[in-house]
């Protein structure tokens, strides 16, 4: 914006739908902090229960398209995670206990952090709240989507890796349930 308009008064000479734009305004905002209440509800129904491997669908070509070796896929493969999400003061906790390996991540929502994946990419986090599914985006060479989708008694968590690489489209996608 140019300087010469900063700093002066203007008077307004007309205005066309002003009255709806602000009521619009206002249901907006109030629509967001339901929206907040409401996934803050559906959290604090999840928080603290474990979820263990039910079932498992194509996680072995998920990992192989991360470049994860045949020992490490196999023995991945192999073990029935239990996950579970905890909460402090808003600093959440998500741990993923095995007999392979156990790792735990701390993250704000909304905030980017430093994460070592179980495969060990080092990788860009952000993780967010959309409705009952926690979703988390890593970036790096090698990124992914983590979609968790919480329910009363199970959790859904969908992988998806994609990757260009020689103009080619690499698209790679594991379900896992957990109960």
């Amino acid at each position: 914006m140019s300087s010469e308009f900063l700093g002066k008064r203007y008077k307004l000479f007309s205005s066309e739908n002003f009255d709806e734009f602000m009521k619009a305004l206002v249901l907006f905002s109030q629509s967001s902090v339901i929206d907040r209440t409401m996934s803050s509800e559906i959290l604090t129904g999840i928080l603290g229960k474990r979820y263990k491997l039910q079932s498992s669908e194509k996680f072995d070509e998920y990992m192989k398209a991360l470049g994860v070796g045949m020992v490490t896929r196999k023995m991945g493969s192999s073990v029935s995670p239990v996950v579970e999400l905890t909460e402090k003061d808003g600093v959440y906790t998500l741990k993923t206990s095995s007999a392979f390996k156990n790792t735990e991540i701390k993250f704000k929502l909304d905030e980017e952090f430093d994460e070592e994946t179980v495969d060990g990419r080092k990788v860009k986090s952000i993780c967010t709240l959309e409705g009952n599914k926690l979703v988390q985006v890593q970036k790096g060479e090698k990124g992914t989507t983590i979609e968790r989708e919480f329910g009363p008694t199970e959790m859904k968590a969908v992988r998806d890796f994609r990757r260009l690489l020689e103009l080619i489209f690499f698209h790679e996608q594991c379900t896992r349930h957990l109960q």
